[in-house]
């Protein structure tokens, strides 16, 4: 299973989805889906952004664990 650390990520920076929405142009609904873990797909351009605009890397946000 893939660990989704947004929600994490933004408290650290006290980050509302709708300024992420806002500063990096990507989609709301699609910012929403990953902050709650319910996205099934995502796309590389918008990890890209996450990351840039969160001055992280990738294995800070998504994270592949083991079936539970």
């Amino acid at each position: 299973m893939i660990k989704c650390h947004l929600s994490r990520l933004m408290g650290e920076r006290k980050l509302k989805i709708a300024d992420v929405a806002k500063d990096t142009g990507i989609n709301r609904g699609t910012i929403t889906r990953l902050y709650h873990e319910t996205a099934v797909r995502v796309e590389f351009e918008v990890v890209e952004k996450l990351c840039r605009y969160l001055g992280c890397e990738l294995q800070d946000l998504l994270e592949l664990r083991d079936e539970e």
